[in-house]
């Protein structure tokens, strides 16, 4: 038998090693940056009626490109696992601070593939390296979870409204994944899990209710709206 053949085996073998550690390292620094930019925006958290925390993406973006010039052409399944949850983080702080910023739940896919660079495979025909439609439901589902705490956190800091609005937003949502048929059991196990946040809200809103203070809420909107008319008023009349 050639001996050869196992020679070339071993060299296969070192260069799959190879890559798979270069990927790894480049997820991990992908990780960190998400890290970084999640530690910003968590900063709501602290100050929910405050100004919206700005996430700077640049790093992200450069760092998937990086990890995208290390994946063969047409072998993006068989590594894949290996970032996919990066990737989902990635694409949560992109939701997140679309929601804090609009304050509704938009279809995020078109921003993902402007603010990272990268497309998303909505038809699952892609071969290049890609986000999948699955790691965009989780992060939807990561995005539930967070306006749980950001419910919790609002009415601490006297934002009665804010809590009610969440709580229409993560029901239509909600009912948008029961329409799914989901075959991935990670993801059908993390939406399972929706219904625990999803009554934490309700909680929050039935607390709200029961004591009166979505009434102030209201009263405080509406004088907030007569004095910005005011303002408005005042202006024109200074022009004129």
């Amino acid at each position: 038998m050639d001996l050869n053949f196992f020679s070339n085996l071993q060299s296969s073998l070192e260069q799959e090693t190879n890559r798979k550690d270069e990927i790894r390292s480049t997820v991990k620094e992908l990780d960190r940056a998400c890290r970084k930019q999640n530690a910003i925006i968590n900063q709501i958290h602290a100050n929910p009626t405050g100004p919206v925390p700005s996430v700077d993406f640049e790093e992200i973006k450069q760092t998937l490109q990086s990890l995208a010039a290390l994946i063969p052409d047409n072998e993006f399944y068989k590594y894949n696992d290996l970032w996919s949850r990066s990737t989902q983080q990635a694409v949560f702080l992109i939701i997140f601070q679309s929601y804090l910023q609009k304050g509704e739940i938009i279809n995020i896919i078109p921003v993902v593939e402007e603010t990272l660079g990268v497309k998303v495979d909505i038809q699952n025909n892609l071969n290049e390296f890609h986000i999948q439609l699955e790691d965009i439901l989780h992060a939807y589902i990561s995005l539930i979870s967070e306006l749980s705490r950001l419910s919790v956190n609002s009415v601490t800091v006297g934002d009665y409204e804010r809590p009610l609005i969440i709580s229409k937003h993560v029901k239509d949502l909600s009912a948008g994944f029961q329409i799914l048929n989901l075959k991935n059991d990670m993801l059908r196990k993390r939406f399972d899990g929706i219904k625990y946040d999803v009554k934490k809200i309700e909680e929050v809103v039935y607390d709200i209710t029961l004591r009166g203070l979505h009434h102030q809420a209201n009263r405080k909107r509406s004088l907030d709206e007569e004095e910005m008319k005011k303002d408005d008023a005042s202006k024109m009349k200074k022009t004129e």
